[in-house]
């Protein structure tokens, strides 16, 4: 088993990665508040699986290519933040708009579990800085020859890591207590989500 004990050190940097703020995290708060429970865990089943998607392109060198071609990245970063920016606007479009709790109700029948994979998926690829992060650690901390199965082990190792942080935060937000204090500050909270969400959207985009 000592031939696996990089898979420690990955785990580690994996984790404090993964629980870092940023706008995965912005948008699981938010669908734990305000969306049911089922579609809060779709949506960090998609995160994970981003992750995973992040891994293999690591694992089979495309952060190589973008140091390579820096053309290549430069334009994947302006379409990631493109499109943090534009689920930036759809919160502040809608942060004046008043709630009850028969509102969220119907509210919580708006998107379907399956949707749900698919918006948290497309939202964890939206920053290819992720390919160069997860590459840069494999660069680090991979011997230089994997032991069996180690692919596999990786993108198990990505998913769980997501999956278990994503599903914990879903699961303590998606309380009527923190829901009910959602609503209340509704307003606000989602003011200060969205404006993360663009700033970061933003910074991705213009970051050379």
């Amino acid at each position: 088993m000592g031939e696996y004990s990089f898979l420690f050190a990955i785990a580690v940097v994996f984790i404090f990665g993964t629980i870092s703020p940023g706008p995965s995290f912005i948008l699981v708060s938010k669908t734990a508040l305000s969306k049911p429970l089922s579609e809060g865990v779709g949506i960090s089943i998609g995160l994970s699986l981003g992750a995973v998607f992040f891994t293999l392109l690591a694992i089979f060198g495309l952060y190589t290519l973008f140091e390579a071609v820096p053309l290549l990245y430069r334009t994947f970063k302006v379409l990631g933040g493109l499109y943090l920016i534009y689920l930036a606007y759809k919160i502040l479009k809608h942060s004046g708009e008043s709630l009850s709790v028969d509102d969220m109700k119907i509210q919580k029948k708006s998107k379907g579990f399956i949707k749900a994979i698919l918006f948290g998926f497309l939202t964890q690829i939206s920053n290819p800085k992720t390919a160069i992060i997860i590459g840069s650690i494999f660069a680090a901390l991979l011997p230089q020859e994997l032991p069996s199965y180690s692919e596999i082990l990786l993108c198990l190792l990505a998913f769980s890591i997501d999956a278990i942080w994503y599903c914990t935060v879903v699961l303590l937000l998606s309380t009527n207590k923190s829901q009910k204090l959602y609503l209340k500050f509704k307003k606000y909270i989602d003011r200060v989500g969205g404006t993360l969400l663009a700033g970061l959207g933003l910074k991705l985009a213009i970051d050379y």
